[in-house]
């Protein structure tokens, strides 16, 4: 297991010339996170050199003291010592672990025909085997998360990992629709734990604005990799039987699983996990339902989430039936969509960090009120393809603006419990799409599904999140984040 190196030296300091003469400031106050667990101890002679001492508090912020200890560097967070290249392989690593669960939910959308096919049942039992998938997924974040801040991130990372190896090796075999179902579900619960664990980990390590950049790069995963993964299934199908599909996802996991033993190391130290107020499941749950702002970005989330989904589960009949579009030209249209997203979540970071991520959902929220209507008018004016693409992508760009800030708002106020917060996050995401997404094929009975069919559900999803930002979370009450 890699540990974290402590700093010899911070990058921030106090800004005096070291070369002058100090006179010890007793009464100064430190700037560091929880200075009262920090023992400091002086030298018995103020003038005596005295060799570097790290001294560690409960939340794992360090303070190195020297000569002088009133003036010593800090380190607001554990993250804040950890070298470049570190930091972009946590990254990598922790983006794959959430991008797992997408996988394992969107990966085998294409083989549904085949599925049918070969079990010789209805669609819509086809169907139900991704229900079965979400709602393990949800289930499972919300037993990994709170289990994550009580006994650490890493046991419940492997364990859980490993149950969806198991499991995807049981789906490949599975001889008829009952079995592959039920390793559906394991499936779902074994995936929850990348995504959980990763937002946990990168909330551990880092604070404040550097928070904003970290959590950035796991919604950019978050946001593309659903909109990808029937891309990949697609090409996957071609070179392979349906069965070959969770063989993929199951050598998946089994990466995943080494990777973390190997390179993630144990971030929630016990002294954290014993913190006052967040000792027990129901502190935790309690002390994050209590928060005013906390149930506001929950129901942004969800609905950004679920608006992200009407597209997902409407598009393919919307863009291939009324618009004539072949597989290749679909294809790029779901890319093109994606870069939005990217495009989204990483301007989005830099803006959160200058303006707070309030004010930046603030503008994406608008915005995706604005775009989603537009999709209806200009469909009910005939404007055609282009009168719908359009909007469209300026609908996606939005969401990912709102996806980095709503874990940002979540987790920096939860750091205590940032297993169980992100736990929620998440099953609320899943949970909420899954109701709302199939309210499409329902208004469009009939009919069948049109621009102005997909994107009013879009709408209502957008008016709500808006509503809960204004009215919920109160974005001038909130305040602005700590470096």
């Amino acid at each position: 297991m890699i540990s974290f190196p402590l700093p010899a030296r911070l990058s921030r300091t106090t800004g005096v010339d070291a070369s002058l003469p100090r006179r010890p400031t007793p009464n100064r106050k430190a700037t560091l996170l929880d200075t009262a667990s920090v023992p400091t101890q002086r030298p018995a002679d103020p003038a005596a050199p005295a060799a570097p001492t790290p001294r560690a508090s409960s939340t794992g912020a360090i303070r190195t003291l020297g000569s002088n200890p009133a003036t010593a560097p800090i380190v607001l967070h554990p993250g804040d010592s950890i070298p470049h290249r570190r930091r972009v392989l946590y990254i990598v690593l922790l983006g794959a672990l959430t991008a797992l669960g997408p996988f394992t939910i969107d990966l085998y959308l294409p083989a549904f025909p085949v599925l049918q096919s070969e079990f010789q049942t209805t669609a819509a039992a086809i169907q139900l085997t991704l229900t079965g998938t979400m709602v393990g997924f949800a289930l499972g974040q919300l037993i990994v998360g709170p289990l994550s801040d009580k006994v650490g991130r890493r046991v419940p990372l492997l364990v859980v990992t490993a149950l969806h190896v198991v499991a995807s090796i049981a789906a490949a075999l599975a001889p008829n629709l009952e079995l592959l179902s039920l390793a559906r579900v394991f499936m779902g619960a074994g995936a929850a734990a990348g995504g959980v664990i990763a937002a946990a980990v990168v909330r551990d390590l880092f604070g404040g604005r550097r928070l904003v950049v970290m959590l950035s790069r796991l919604a950019l995963v978050s946001g593309v990799a659903p909109v990808l993964a029937p891309l990949v299934g697609s090409a996957l199908l071609l070179l392979m039987p349906w069965r070959g599909v969770f063989v993929v996802l199951g050598v998946y996991g089994s990466i995943m699983l080494v990777a973390a033993a190997v390179f993630i190391p144990e971030t929630l130290p016990p002294a954290r996990r014993h913190e006052k107020g967040a000792t027990t499941v129901w502190q935790r749950y309690r002390s994050v339902f209590s928060d005013r702002v906390f149930i506001g970005v929950l129901i942004i989330g969800g609905m950004t989430f679920s608006g992200l989904f009407s597209y997902l589960s409407a598009s393919s009949f919307l863009f291939q039936e009324s618009y004539g579009f072949d597989a290749q030209q679909y294809g790029l249209l779901f890319a093109a969509n994606s870069l939005g997203v990217v495009l989204g979540v990483q301007v989005a970071a830099r803006l959160a960090a200058r303006f707070g991520p309030q004010w930046v959902i603030a503008w994406s929220t608008g915005v995706m009120v604005v775009a989603a209507s537009a999709i209806i008018v200009t469909d009910q004016l005939g404007l055609g393809l282009w009168g719908t693409v359009v909007p469209l992508f300026v609908f996606m760009t939005a969401c990912g603006f709102t996806f980095p800030c709503v874990q940002v708002l979540a987790l920096d106020r939860h750091g205590k419990a940032a297993g169980t917060a992100q736990s929620i996050i998440g099953a609320t995401n899943f949970g909420v799409a899954g109701i709302i997404t199939p309210v499409v094929g329902w208004i469009s009975a009939g009919a069948g599904i049109t621009a102005t069919t997909m994107a009013s559900v879009m709408v209502g999803c957008a008016i709500v999140g808006t509503l809960a930002l204004w009215f919920v979370v109160r974005p001038r009450t909130v305040a602005r984040l700590a470096p």
